[in-house]
């Protein structure tokens, strides 16, 4: 169990709740260091996974911490009675965070949408930045005016580093600290190894966030450690790469096959069966180099489904972070 890390798996996700499944299924049971709970409600399946230790984290690989996923596979048929019920499940969850982190109720927020706002799957975080009600410039200009119920809340889309030239964490933590909030909320798009996550999941974590981590690039990230104050970060998949989705198409080839091959006393795709996941997708990767290397793919609907369920998180964000919001008054804040 020492020498597992996950780093030397070919397969990518940004989702905690699936490395953990890969850790689990490369040691053959349950990871040292890293608990997990299932619930499953109203058609909302909630997953929480706690690394509470540094062999946790490299088994996993992922940093030491809380991370919730809520996985709503029938976001996908445009349901709003749903996507309501999301929103309020999803502002339960995302209070918990702020408790723990010790943000109390008139805890100023900055919230930081990253991505870039010209391309669809990335856009979420300017997405969500839209539609979050922000009230710190009345606290400011007009504070014996603001009624009860709200707090000061900030938020900004930086922007992408090929369009700004800047760095996203360079940006977030000037403005940390010009502004002062007591707690950063970083939202950012991210990338699934399951083409059915896309777009349906959502995960909260008390990490912080690495920015352009979803197509595997490596960026200065929003932590505490860097702005100094707690980080919230807030994921939804948007993406998965092209060699997952083979790679996935072909167990599932296999097996049927293989379900064939009892039937018949014949054997059917040779030593295929004998590869182990990581195996079979550097087979994938090598045949699909030559066409183009491993490209990143997303629904064709992802449009609509990427306002939906930034709609979502805003109206999740604006009821946990004001008492004054609630799901009687949510959907006036959102458009």
């Amino acid at each position: 169990m020492d020498h597992l890390d996950l780093r030397q798996y070919a397969v990518h996700t940004d989702l905690a709740l699936e490395a953990k499944e890969l850790a689990e299924t490369a040691n053959g049971g349950p990871i040292p260091g890293v608990l997990s709970e299932l619930l499953d409600e109203d058609g909302i399946k909630v997953s929480r996974v706690h690394v509470q230790t540094e062999q946790g984290s490299r088994a996993i690989g992922k940093m030491p911490g809380r991370y919730v996923t809520l996985e709503i596979p029938g976001l996908r048929n445009q349901d709003t009675g749903l996507q309501d019920k999301v929103a309020t499940r999803f502002a339960q969850e995302f209070e918990s965070f702020l408790e723990r982190a010790g943000v109390g109720k008139s805890a100023r927020i900055l919230i930081a949408g990253l991505g870039n706002w010209n391309v669809t799957p990335d856009a979420l975080g300017p997405l969500v930045v839209e539609n979050v009600m922000v009230t710190r410039h009345f606290f400011e200009l007009m504070p014996d005016q603001v009624a009860p119920g709200y707090r000061a809340v900030s938020a900004v889309a930086p922007g992408v580093l090929g369009i700004t030239g800047i760095e996203s964490s360079e940006i977030i933590q000037g403005i940390v600290e010009k502004t002062r909030p007591d707690a950063v909320i970083a939202i950012d798009a991210l990338a699934s190894k399951a083409l059915e996550r896309v777009n349906t999941t959502i995960q909260i974590a008390d990490t912080g966030i690495h920015p352009g981590s979803g197509i595997g690039n490596k960026r200065k990230g929003l932590t505490k450690e860097i702005l100094g104050v707690p980080v919230i970060a807030i994921g939804v998949p948007t993406v998965v790469f092209a060699s997952n989705i083979v790679n996935d198409c072909m167990r599932l080839l296999e097996d049927h096959l293989a379900a064939h091959a009892a039937n018949s006393g014949t054997q059917i795709m040779g030593l295929m069966h004998k590869m182990d996941e990581n195996e079979r997708l550097q087979l994938v990767r090598e045949v699909l180099q030559p066409l183009g290397h491993d490209l990143i793919v997303t629904p064709k609907e992802i449009d609509q489904f990427i306002e939906d369920i930034a709609n979502i998180i805003a109206s999740g964000l604006n009821a946990s972070l004001h008492d004054a919001v609630d799901t009687s008054n949510v959907a006036a804040y959102t458009h």
